[in-house]
């Protein structure tokens, strides 16, 4: 499978630049649904109302189309972002519970779940999402600011 190849590309880039190309493709086959054209659409609507901050009608989209296709792991994805924008951590949280059982190479879900983890103060469960994110995708930068970022914080309140 072409995802499985681009995975096995990510790991072996040298550096961020060369890991940007395969990410993106990574990314096209996520958000684009492998069957319905109507899906792709509206995932990217919800993806459109969650930049302008639509957050409500953003969910609503992505519920919809997670109705209508429950495997699709992307679905479940937006709408764990959608609630961590929410505030709603725990529900947040089972989506990407969601996403990593369909797809458990989703370092965007795993680093979502270090923000999720953090934002309920778990920061060794965020640092360990971080560490799996950071395996898959060696050269992505945000897992390893948040890993520093998170020691710290625990450093802080055991002092």
């Amino acid at each position: 499978k072409e995802i499985d190849i681009l995975f096995i590309q990510l790991k072996s880039a040298l550096n961020f630049e060369n890991s940007k190309d395969t990410e993106d493709k990574i990314w096209d086959l996520w958000t684009t649904h492998p069957s319905k054209d109507d899906l792709t659409k509206l995932l990217a609507d919800g993806s459109s109302d969650m930049m302008d901050n639509k957050l409500e009608t953003a969910y609503n989209k992505f519920t919809e189309a997670i109705e209508m296709d429950p495997n699709w792991a992307e679905a479940w994805n937006k709408r764990a972002t959608v609630l961590y924008l929410m505030g709603k951590y725990e529900q947040s949280q089972a989506d990407i519970d969601k996403v990593l059982e369909l797809e458990q190479r989703h370092f965007g879900a795993l680093a979502g779940q270090g923000l999720v983890q953090a934002a309920l103060n778990n920061y060794k469960k965020a640092i360990d999402s971080y560490i799996e994110a950071h395996k898959i995708h060696p050269n992505l930068k945000s897992p390893l600011i948040m890993i520093e970022k998170l020691q710290e914080q625990i450093k802080k309140e055991s002092i």
